[in-house]
């Protein structure tokens, strides 16, 4: 590995015996504990999304958000899990009239996990690494922006935009600061958070140390696992047995009856920002064109289509904007439910008998059982739906990276992302003008108020067009066992910050 650990062996010593025990523990164990907080306890978190790599630039997934997003890497600003935006690493800023300079001071003190002090040329390398020609970090587009870095001394980083950008502190919260000694950061690490990584088990568990030498608040544990499953049957069993401490999002409604009104166990609701969506590939036929795709989100049921996954939780959601950003507007009732007149409109459109597609479906729940509701539903109208199942990998590279699909199913985590619809070569290549004039120059608004309005508009641009088919926003569960608190319940972009959760004995 890239960095040095000989100052944390004593803990890692200790969370690798966590690892290779911690199955054998059983719920009555857990609950018979004594409810004082250990504060060298390993904490167990169950999760579905393990990282396909280690580095946020190269297509990892939202499995790397949650594990190492404020735990093993900080940036300049943390989008905190109420939704702020707030200084991280900076400790002051200031902003040239015009809109066009940021200077930014760093806070001193502050080191990386292999010991190297932070300074203003890491902090450059690592905003190069997202905006460079072969990253694949979704944000990279919002930051096309910059024109220049420069680092005229190791605590000043001076950026000079091409255009004013009021998102400009958002942006860069999603931008890990990372040792710019480090080269490839896909199976290792160097970065300045509470914790450093122990241990990588593909296919089983990522294991994380507190960092000593961290320059803020130690964790108020001695170390997290994250074990992970390839379904949320699993994941449950191992809530239920004591194996793991917390499930990070619960993806049935059908789990939650294991875990209600049981004293062993809390149920916390947050607010999420996962929508699942059927994304077309919108330069192809026949969904280049508007009216077949209002026409196939008109088919669909989506509100039974949410009571069949999700019960009485989840959330209709007429657009890609969830309610947690300024700029939504309640648009359910856009293309809503009508599938006389989705047989209509496919009639007008050209396609009085239908057509055929293929769906192309990542292997993991809810998934599959999506597609195969998709596929009930759309054959009502004609649409024969030929559903291939792929791998999280696969969906990387055929779908994201090389296009090479008509329609996919997956859930977006981020926060704000409105803006992948102002992108055309985003994977689902949505091109609207206005849309993108909208996005782009909305960046260069005055004030926040007209930033809202503006993003706004674009919202409604996108769901009149019927860009993708929004299906519904996913309900954001976690589950404990009742000796553990202190985590985060929003879980905005998937982060999942762990210093703060706390497990008695």
């Amino acid at each position: 590995m890239h960095f040095r650990i000989d100052h944390a062996q004593a803990r890692g010593r200790t969370l690798l015996m966590a690892m290779t025990s911690v199955s054998a523990l059983t719920l009555g164990a857990v609950c018979a504990m004594a409810q004082d907080v250990d504060p060298q306890a390993v904490v167990n978190i169950g999760s579905l999304y393990e990282p396909q790599n280690l580095d946020n630039t190269a297509g990892a997934g939202q499995g790397i958000n949650e594990a190492f997003n404020g735990n093993v890497y900080e940036g300049l600003f943390v989008l905190t899990d109420a939704g702020d935006v707030e200084p991280k690493l900076v400790d002051s800023y200031t902003t040239s009239d015009d809109g066009l300079v940021y200077t930014f001071t760093l806070k001193d003190g502050v080191t990386f996990h292999s010991g190297d002090p932070m300074t203003a040329a890491d902090v450059k390398t690592s905003i190069e690494r997202v905006t460079a020609e072969g990253s694949a970090s979704s944000r990279k587009s919002t930051l096309d922006v910059i024109d220049k870095i420069e680092a005229p001394d190791d605590k000043t980083v001076v950026i000079t935009l091409k255009t004013a950008s009021i998102s400009l502190p958002y942006n860069l919260s999603y931008v890990w600061i990372v040792n710019d000694a480090a080269e490839d950061i896909s199976a290792s690490e160097d970065g300045t958070g509470p914790y450093m990584l122990q241990e990588w088990r593909r296919g089983s568990a990522l294991a994380m140390v507190p960092f000593d030498a961290y320059w803020g608040e130690a964790p108020s544990n001695g170390g997290v696992m994250f074990q992970y499953f390839t379904d949320a049957t699993a994941q449950n069993n191992a809530l239920l047995t004591g194996a793991v401490d917390i499930i990070t999002s619960v993806q049935t409604p059908d789990a939650l009856a294991r875990f209600a009104d049981n004293p062993d166990f809390t149920i916390s609701e947050g607010a999420s920002t996962t929508k699942e969506l059927l994304a077309y590939n919108d330069r192809v036929a026949p969904f280049d064109n508007v009216e077949v795709r209002a026409a196939l989100s008109k088919a669909v049921d989506k509100q039974k289509l949410l009571r069949a996954v999700w019960g009485d939780y989840g959330t209709l959601i007429g657009s890609f904007v969830p309610p947690t950003d300024p700029w939504f507007v309640d648009l359910t009732d856009v293309n809503a439910y009508d599938p006389d007149a989705a047989k209509q409109m496919l009639a007008e459109a050209g396609y009085p008998d239908g057509f055929t597609f293929t769906l192309d479906t990542p292997n993991y729940d809810p998934h599959p059982i999506v597609a195969q509701f998709l596929q009930n539903e759309l054959a009502k109208v004609g649409v024969e739906v030929k559903i291939n199942i792929i791998t999280a990998n696969e969906w990387y590279t055929k779908i994201y990276k090389a296009h090479d699909f008509q329609a996919t199913l997956q859930e977006h985590v981020n926060h704000r992302d409105i803006v992948f619809y102002g992108n055309p070569d985003f994977y689902w290549g949505y091109n609207n003008p206005e849309v993108t004039r909208l996005i782009t120059q909305s960046e260069a608004a005055p004030d926040t108020d007209t930033q809202t309005d503006m993003l706004r508009d674009a919202n409604e641009m996108i769901a009149q067009d019927a860009a993708s088919m929004w299906l519904y926003l996913y309900p954001q569960i976690v589950v404990s066992t009742s000796n553990v608190t202190g985590y985060p319940l929003n879980g905005l972009n998937s982060q999942f910050f762990a210093a703060d959760i706390t497990k008695a004995d």
